[in-house]
């Protein structure tokens, strides 16, 4: 699921991260040796092909050179504060769609429950309660000014009072369909409000105020 997907470094990354954390400060010198494979499984407490990934990762930056018979030479302390800046750069786009995935799921999560809250509502108005106000559709107008524009841009429930239910399209329809939705032509639109409420939506939506 988007969003539930905990955001993990690979091990033979994280080492040649450390690496070239070590170069890019100092520690390591450019021109220096670095040990071998085996020493630095044993520092590292990894495996030999953590550490053959780990430098094969230096070595296509151009911080290492992998030589044969001269073993792994510090190549460039730039190409390892690049590498670096380059990673967290990384690290950190990683991070945030990890947490647009965990909103997108959140939202996904909140309009489920507010189209099943909306369908009781429906139903509870045209089922169970006699004395409650039937939700009532209107035709939107040809050529009506609110087409192509959104209901929170019309600022509709602040200019008539009226609360938006459901949107029909032909034979669908669109539960609670929120601020941002954008009206149609040959919509009905499904309301809840007293008969006031309910001639302001009419006069609104034709332009009369």
């Amino acid at each position: 699921m988007i969003g539930s997907e905990q955001i993990t470094t690979p091990r033979y990354l994280k080492i040649a991260v450390n690496l070239s954390s070590r170069i890019a400060s100092g520690e390591i010198s450019v021109g220096e040796k670095l040990k071998g494979r085996s020493v630095l499984s044993s520092e590292y407490n990894v495996s030999s092909e953590t550490i053959r990934r780990a430098i094969a990762i230096l070595s296509d930056k151009k911080v290492v050179e992998v030589a044969v018979g001269s073993g792994i030479i510090v190549k460039s302390k730039e190409n390892a504060i690049k590498f670096l800046k380059n990673f967290k750069d990384d690290e950190s786009i990683a991070e945030m769609r990890s947490k647009l995935g965990q909103m997108f799921e959140k939202r996904r999560q909140m309009d489920e429950e507010i189209n099943d809250l909306t369908l009781k509502i429906i139903d509870m108005y045209k089922y169970k309660r006699s004395d409650l106000i039937t939700p009532v559709e209107i035709q939107l107008p040809q050529n009506s000014f609110v087409i192509g524009k959104s209901i929170g841009e019309l600022e509709v429930w602040h200019n008539t009072g009226a609360t938006i239910i459901g949107i029909i399209q032909d034979e669908n329809v669109i539960i609670s369909p929120g601020p941002y939705y954008e009206f149609h032509e040959n919509e009905r639109v499904l309301i809840v409000g007293d008969n006031n409420v309910i001639e302001r939506f009419n006069a609104f939506v034709n332009g009369m105020i």
